[in-house]
């Protein structure tokens, strides 16, 4: 099968390419070109859109549609509308194709070391009932945690309580374990505390997004399947992040979008703030201007940087926002630096665009023009004195998670054409004395 999964992908790969040469002869060329000019268009009209206002960002919203449409009437005036279809239907079989060919030598997720330890038996837990639109109430988690033998600890939204003083207080009380049902900003605080006293750390997928959880594995559909992890759980000893003093589970965020993030009214009105703010953002005429070093490496004048807990997954679309792993001891490093449309339109080359930085580092530090700037962490606006140093404590946290639950997807492998016509080469054999393939 893997064999054959190898072959299907190069004979699907070579059709893709033979058909438009078949059915378009030398037009195939303006054909890639079309394609390849309006996607660059497209990418243009975007930046337009978000740096300008009024009349011109009307105008560039038009143009940023009618572009790919007019590729596409482009192919289908020509007849060719079809060829380019199949096509693709083609190159992406060839790409699923030679995926899972590559997957059966063994490349997959990354196995994750579970750590046997006994069932905690004073379990301290605190839940905002407003978080994920009321999760702790419609999934009753309260009443289970309780069940479980847990102390819960509900958050009134009309006082205000700091989180980490509950779970140091209830440390010192002689808890072994802390949770939290609530968002990413709230797990991080606890999480630092549980970090602190070297117990255990437990997560309730009970946020908005949980992309923590996410990334631990955890059931996000039905938060209450975290809490199995009281009676029958195993531990992942897991990286924190801090930015200054600040822990953060999954990442801080610095220029642009820390800076919305910041305003009023973001929280009523996310698109309309968003699309008022960036113009002056994006152009350099409001926030300050960043300068940030990786180990050392100068990532210069960056308009959004973003320092996560272990990197986000690259190279596959479908799992844009994930980590493959939690226990690297690496941040991850994201740098955006665009000035102009045409720089706008190189972001389409990926990894390999120069306005993009891609790196991982032990710690990052992020500089200014100014003596205090606007920092994104775990989504939780705040500002801090420059320069912010962001590190990560390898494997300081131990997170309690049940010991069945989804788990991880398995990264999906990167194409390798060379290793992909290796494989389709191998001619099995009929083993014989003992030997063969």
């Amino acid at each position: 099968m893997q064999r054959w999964s190898a072959r299907l992908a190069l004979a699907t790969a070579a059709l893709a390419v033979l058909l438009p040469l078949i059915f378009a002869g030398s037009a195939s060329l303006v054909l890639v070109l079309v394609g390849l000019v309006g996607m660059a268009v497209t990418a243009a009209a975007v930046w337009w859109v978000l740096t300008r206002r009024g009349a011109v960002r009307i105008a560039a919203a038009v143009l940023a549609v009618a572009a790919p449409a007019t590729v596409i009437g482009f192919y289908d005036a020509r007849n060719l509308l079809w060829v380019v279809m199949v096509a693709l239907g083609l190159w992406a079989v060839a790409v699923w194709s030679g995926r899972a060919a590559i997957r059966s030598t063994g490349f997959g997720a990354i196995p994750v070391t579970e750590h046997q330890t006994p069932a905690p038996e004073r379990p301290f837990l605190i839940m905002n009932p407003r978080s994920g639109g009321g999760k702790v109430a419609r999934f009753g988690l309260k009443e289970k945690a309780e069940g479980l033998g847990a102390r819960v600890v509900l958050l009134d939204p009309d006082h205000p309580q700091d989180v980490a003083v509950l779970a140091r207080e209830a440390a010192d009380a002689g808890a072994d374990l802390l949770g939290v049902a609530g968002g990413d900003g709230t797990q991080a605080l606890v999480a630092a505390v549980a970090a602190e006293r070297g117990i255990p750390f437990l997560v309730i997928s009970a946020g908005t997004r949980n992309h923590f959880a996410l990334d631990l594995g955890l059931d996000r559909e039905d938060p209450s399947t975290c809490l199995d992890a009281l009676s029958d759980g195993v531990e992942l000893w897991v990286d924190l992040g801090f930015a200054n003093e600040h822990p953060f589970v999954n990442n801080a965020s610095f220029g642009a979008y820390a800076a919305v993030v910041q305003s009023p009214a973001y929280r009523d009105d996310k698109v309309r703030t968003t699309l008022e703010l960036l113009p002056d953002l994006l152009t350099r005429q409001r926030g300050p201007v960043l300068m940030a070093q990786a180990d050392g490496i100068r990532i210069p004048a960056p308009q959004a940087l973003l320092v996560s807990n272990n990197p986000y997954r690259t190279g596959d679309p479908a799992g844009l926002g994930r980590r493959e792993l939690l226990n690297s001891g690496r941040l991850g490093v994201l740098g955006v630096k665009v000035d102009n449309a045409a720089q706008a339109a190189g972001l389409l080359r990926g990894r390999k665009a120069a306005g993009l930085t891609v790196r991982t580092a032990r710690e990052v530090v992020v500089d200014a023009d100014r003596p205090e700037i606007e920092v994104g962490v775990d989504g939780e606006a705040m500002v801090l004195s420059v320069p912010v140093r962001c590190r990560i404590a390898q494997g300081a946290l131990r997170v309690r998670v049940p010991r069945a639950r989804p788990g991880v997807p398995a990264v999906k492998p990167r194409m390798d054409w060379r290793r992909l016509r290796k494989l389709g080469a191998v001619v099995g054999r009929t083993a014989v004395g003992g030997r063969g393939f």
